[in-house]
């Protein structure tokens, strides 16, 4: 089974993904969805009841808790929500082996990282 550290891993990426998806705003929540590298997250986020994008985020996280406020724990870019942008399988979660997350390094210079589509409800 999954380990709680690897589990607490993969929350504290989940818990940046919402916040950078937090722009939106209105009654319903909005969704963080794995990007798929060969479509646009406007035709993904389409295929869902959140159907209007907002964001094609790139997101990355470090591991651990922040121990000051000058920390880089993370980098994100935001991209388009009509092309897919970079295509390459290796940014792409749910294709990523299961072990991917331990080979994101913030601090790395040639690092990867994973894209999010940042759906919400029209």
């Amino acid at each position: 089974g999954i380990n709680a550290e690897y589990g607490k891993q993969w929350y504290q990426r989940r818990v940046r993904e919402a916040v950078v998806s937090t722009q939106s705003t209105g009654p319903h929540g909005n969704a963080v969805l794995p990007k798929q590298n060969t479509k646009s997250c406007d035709d993904q986020c389409g295929e869902t009841e959140y159907d209007v994008c907002d964001a094609d985020v790139a997101i990355q996280g470090s591991f651990g808790k922040a121990t000051t406020y000058t920390e880089n724990v993370g980098q994100f870019y935001n991209y388009g929500c009509a092309t897919p942008g970079n295509t390459n399988v290796l940014y792409d979660e749910v294709q990523a082996d299961e072990d991917g997350v331990y080979t994101l390094d913030v601090q790395g210079s040639h690092s990867r990282y994973y894209r999010f589509c940042c759906c919400r409800y029209a």
